[in-house]
C-alpha cells in the first residue's frame, strides 16, 4: 500500500477477522475474534468481515455466516489448499489493499504469528502482537490494543495513529466466542486471488502425524497442571492420573517445559496458552506472574504446594500446603467411584 501513512484514515472502514482453518476446521480463536470484532464494529458503526482462505471450502464459508458477520470474503484457489506463508500473505494483502479495512485481527497462533507480520509489512502498516484486550478510544475512535510487557509485569496499551489498517494478533482463549445462530444475514463474496506457483518459495511435500494426543487446553473444563515442584518428569504420570480422574487435560508451567519434562503444547501462561476452565489444579507451581496471566480467570483454582508463601496461594480459591506426592494420592482415593460433576 504505497504512501500508506499519508492516506486519510477516514478512507478505511470495517473490522476484519482473518479466519484460520486446517482441513476445513476453523480454529476456535477465529470464533472468539468474530465475537470481539462485532463489539468493536458496533462501537464505531462499521461492519464485520471475515476472510477465509482455502480451496473447495464453500460449506465452511457458509457456516461462518451463522455468526454475527456481515460479509465472508472467501479466497478460493488451489494454491491455498494447505497453509503456505507466501500464498496466504500475498492473497490476503491483495484483498486488504483493494478493500481497505480499518481494523484487521488475527489469532496469535503459530500460523497467525507467522502470517500477521508478513501481511502488515506488505500493506505498509504496523502490528501489535499477542494482545489480551481490545477496545475503542471513545474520543477519536482508534483501536486500543493492550498486551503484556516487561515479562507480564506491566500491561501496555498501544495505538496506531496514522497507518492503516490497525492490526493485532490476539491471544487465543482470552475473548468470548461469538454465538452461533440458526439464521444468517450476511453474504459470501468469492474472490479468486492472483497467485502463481512461482510466487511460492516453499511447498508442502508431506504431512507426518506424530501420533500424539492433541491437547485442547482452551476448551478444557478441568486442567491439572504440574510445575517445578514435581522434581522429575515422571511426576507427570501422577498429574495425568488426576486429570483422567477429573475428566480433564494436563497443563504445565514454563519451568517444566523448559526442563524438557513435557511438551510446550501443555504450557499455561503468558508464553503458553491462556485458559479459563471451571477447575484449575496447580500442583507444585509457585504461581509466578507469568503463569498467573494465563490461568487467573479460572472459575475455581486449587493449589497444592509445600511453600506456604508461594504466590499461587494469593489467587487460589482452595489451597493445600503439603507434599503433592502425598496430597494427590489421597485426593485420588476420595474420587474413587465418583464423577467430577457429582462433587
Amino acid at each position: 500500500m504505497e504512501n500508506n501513512e499519508r492516506k486519510d484514515p477516514a478512507l478505511f472502514e470495517h473490522v476484519w477477522i482473518l479466519a484460520e482453518q486446517m482441513d476445513g476446521h476453523v480454529h476456535p480463536v477465529s470464533i472468539e475474534l468474530i465475537g470481539e470484532g462485532r463489539k468493536l464494529a458496533d462501537q464505531i458503526g462499521k461492519k464485520v468481515c471475515v476472510v477465509l482462505a482455502g480451496y473447495q471450502l464453500e460449506e465452511v464459508a457458509d457456516k461462518l455466516l451463522h455468526y454475527p458477520v456481515d460479509t465472508v470474503y472467501y479466497l478460493d484457489h488451489p494454491l491455498l489448499k494447505d497453509y503456505n506463508t507466501d500464498a496466504y500473505a500475498l492473497a490476503m494483502s491483495q484483498l486488504i489493499q483493494e478493500k481497505m479495512p480499518e481494523i484487521v485481527l488475527v489469532g496469535a497462533t503459530s500460523i497467525g504469528r507467522d502470517l500477521g507480520p508478513r501481511i502488515a509489512a506488505k500493506v505498509g502498516s504496523g502490528l501489535t502482537a499477542d494482545c489480551t484486550k481490545l477496545d475503542i478510544d471513545p474520543e477519536d475512535g482508534k483501536l486500543l490494543q493492550t498486551r503484556p510487557a516487561f515479562g507480564g509485569n506491566l500491561m501496555a496499551t498501544i495505538v496506531c495513529p496514522k497507518s492503516r489498517p490497525q492490526m493485532s494478533t490476539v491471544r487465543p482463549g482470552v475473548m468470548e466466542k461469538a454465538k452461533y445462530s440458526e439464521q444468517c444475514l450476511g453474504e459470501v463474496v468469492r474472490v479468486t486471488p492472483q497467485l502463481r506457483a512461482e510466487d511460492l518459495r516453499t511447498q508442502l511435500l508431506e504431512r507426518v502425524d506424530l501420533g500424539r494426543k492433541r491437547v485442547n487446553l482452551i476448551d478444557a473444563k478441568v486442567i491439572v497442571s504440574g510445575g517445578r515442584g514435581l522434581k522429575t518428569p515422571e511426576g507427570f504420570a501422577l498429574i495425568q492420573e488426576l486429570a483422567d480422574a477429573l475428566k480433564g487435560e494436563v497443563g504445565s508451567s514454563r519451568a517444566a517445559v523448559d526442563a524438557g519434562w513435557i511438551d510446550h503444547s501443555h504450557q499455561v501462561g503468558q508464553t503458553g496458552t491462556t485458559v479459563h476452565p471451571d477447575l484449575y489444579v496447580a500442583c507444585g507451581i509457585s504461581g509466578a506472574i507469568q503463569h498467573q496471566a494465563g490461568m487467573h480467570e479460572s472459575k475455581y483454582i486449587v493449589a497444592i504446594n509445600k511453600d506456604p508463601e508461594a504466590p499461587i496461594f494469593q489467587i487460589c480459591d482452595y489451597g493445600i500446603v503439603g507434599d503433592l506426592y502425598e496430597v494427590i494420592p489421597e485426593f485420588l482415593k476420595s474420587l474413587e467411584g465418583k464423577h467430577f460433576l457429582d462433587l
